[in-house]
């Protein structure tokens, strides 16, 4: 069985994308930092009637990850699809003035690093199946900079710029590499199924192979 593994899981975007990739067969690993939330997450979509377990790591702290990463795919199977889609901290949303050395620098491990870690974990497997997708979910930041969200303007284009060489390199391995980029809240964009038509497109990303970004909807309707 296909497993997906999400990192950043939690009760919205999280939950629709286990249920989506569930309903197509899918196991799934859910990773965040609060192992009773992500027991709890499962529970529902085990009474779905999907296949889900939790596992606890915070991306910063590349050993935990890694790990949870590794037990994964040891109780459920290879990961065939890796999400990385972790919620910035405020801390990352603050103004650019206020923007310390080392706050940019916990917002890189938390972006671009936390993904490379992942990708290093998952990407061995994928490659000798010949078939595999990961999809970066991103804000508006990462395609145009704001002055007042200035921690995820410094490390969502390192993120992007990773995953878009990753995409470029495995093409033509069956390796799909995509973004997602939602500007702004999705409870905000008046959606037809709300968070479920954000499931079905990174479905479609999943399975399909195409340009590295995909904006939800254009930038300039879009907040962040």
């Amino acid at each position: 069985m296909p497993v997906i593994a999400i990192i950043g899981a939690g009760p919205g975007l999280g939950a629709a994308v286990a249920r989506k990739f569930g309903s197509e067969g899918f196991s799934v690993a859910l990773i965040s930092r609060d192992q009773s939330k992500l027991d709890g997450l499962a529970a529902e979509l085990e009474a779905g009637g999907l296949t889900a377990r939790g596992y606890a790591a915070d991306v910063r702290e590349p050993a935990a990850l890694e790990d949870a990463l590794a037990r994964a795919a040891a109780e459920l199977g290879p990961i065939t699809a890796l999400q990385y889609s972790p919620l910035p901290s405020r801390d990352y949303l603050k103004p650019v003035l206020d923007l310390t050395p080392e706050l940019a620098l916990e917002a890189l491990r938390f972006s671009a690093l936390g993904l490379i870690h992942a990708v290093r974990a998952v990407l061995p497997a994928m490659r000798e199946a010949g078939d595999g997708s990961v999809i970066l979910i991103n804000g508006g930041t990462s395609v145009k900079a704001r002055a007042g969200f200035a921690g995820t303007s410094v490390a969502f284009p390192a993120e992007s710029a990773y995953g878009e060489m990753l995409h470029d390199a495995l093409e033509d391995e069956g390796v799909r590499v995509r973004q997602l980029v939602i500007p702004g809240g999705i409870p905000q964009l008046d959606l037809p199924n709300g968070i479920d038509d954000v499931a079905a497109r990174i479905w479609e990303l999943h399975a399909e192979p195409g340009e590295f970004r995909t904006m939800l909807i254009p930038l300039e309707d879009g907040r962040e």
